[in-house]
């Protein structure tokens, strides 16, 4: 029995791993779930899979969260601290699924125990890609990838042949705009744009596929998981989002792996490594399917994507900064308060308003990525919607 914490166990990547779990409850020791604020959801999880202790980042929703799990073993905690502490709690295995740089503070806790962490958090290696990677080292730790194209990648690696790669190609699905074009873009709503037609996410990261900036940010990923140079990285569209990337070897071998549009795939090939155990996942019929198509992006339509390559090969805070103004103007096309095409904008005003040196600690980064949401902030009171 292998025993497992879930960090930000109400998303969609944590309710996943969840239902995985659940499958098998001779398996697995939940020790930790948190989860921000939605507390229903949270004491429901910990009640059915005996989680040890269930914590909020919302230390208002603290009382809450004891009153649901009244007459249960389940320890309730709550405040950003106490999510550390769960995160330090020594799991075998732990999801990184927090949203954000909220994740940075509780997978470093994480890292620190030298357990298997699974990560779903782009945050940590975006923005503290060297400083997550040498803490792993440091300490022991193993960092498996689990968004599903750098899962995809990972089980292409032949560790034998590993300095032999030429190129790293992720597939991106084009998001629900893929065939729009810039005047027609200019209108979306944020109803549309977190439509996402083929995968089930939350509402930032499906805004993050609408303007291609998730491909962005999983392109300076994988620059901090794999062993390549920032020119071995390469994005090829993909409407089905049946191969989910594809690694190409210096004798022209492409590895590619394929599978249905399902989080659970990527997160079972974790929580199984280096065994695998069975999903109820759909298989793939590629008679049904008929056929894969394949594109060059369009960094004229997404410019997000244009200037995440721009800061992964500028390196230092640029990455951070993205990131952080990304976030900021993500949130304000949800709230209403800025349009679409204006994500791109306040990005590349943040990045032109903003070059500090690079971060050595995580502290730096932090401090890198508030003055980045403060600039942001500034440019987003300029939006006219």
């Amino acid at each position: 029995m292998r025993t497992v914490s879930i960090l930000g166990a109400t998303g969609s990547v944590g309710t996943s791993t969840l239902d995985l779990i659940a499958r098998d409850p001779d398996g697995f020791e939940v020790l930790a779930l948190t989860a921000n604020c939605d507390v229903e959801r949270l004491a429901d999880a910990a009640r059915r899979v005996g989680a040890k202790r269930a914590v909020v980042a919302d230390e208002t929703c603290l009382p809450a969260l004891r009153d649901a799990l009244a007459g249960t073993t389940v320890e309730a905690a709550g405040g950003g601290q106490a999510v550390c502490e769960a995160a330090a709690m020594g799991a075998d295995w732990t999801m990184a699924a927090i949203v954000g740089t909220a994740g940075l503070k509780p997978v470093l806790a994480a890292v620190q125990q030298g357990g298997t962490i699974a990560l779903a958090n782009k945050e940590s290696l975006v923005s503290a890609g060297d400083v997550v990677t040498d803490a792993v080292a440091r300490h022991g730790a193993t960092l498996l990838p689990v968004d599903s194209e750098h899962n995809a990648i990972f089980q292409c690696l032949e560790p034998a042949n590993a300095e032999r790669i030429g190129r790293i190609i992720l597939t991106a699905s084009g998001g629900p705009f893929r065939e729009r074009s810039l005047d027609a873009m200019r209108g979306i709503t944020p109803e549309q744009a977190v439509a996402h037609p083929n995968w089930s996410m939350g509402a930032k990261i499906s805004v993050d596929s609408a303007t291609m900036m998730n491909k962005g940010l999983e392109l300076i990923e994988a620059f901090h998981l794999f062993p390549v140079t920032v020119d071995q990285l390469d994005v090829i569209v993909h409407p089905q989002s049946v191969v989910h990337s594809m690694v190409e070897y210096i004798d022209g071998s492409v590895l590619a792996q394929l599978g249905a549009p399902d989080m659970r795939i990527p997160i079972a090939h974790a929580l199984a490594w280096p065994a695998r155990m069975e999903t109820p996942c759909q298989r793939l019929d590629l008679a049904t399917i008929g056929r894969l198509d394949f594109e060059a992006p369009d960094y004229d339509r997404f410019p997000c994507l244009r200037l995440a390559r721009e800061a992964l090969a500028a390196g230092g805070a640029r990455p951070a900064i993205l990131n952080a103004a990304n976030e900021v103007a993500v949130a304000a096309f949800l709230a209403g308060r800025a349009g679409f095409l204006e994500i791109a904008a306040i990005v590349a005003d943040t990045l032109d308003r903003y070059d500090p040196a690079a971060p050595e600690t995580l502290d730096q980064v932090l401090a890198i990525d508030a003055e980045g949401r403060r600039i942001a902030g500034e440019r987003v009171k300029d939006c006219v919607v």
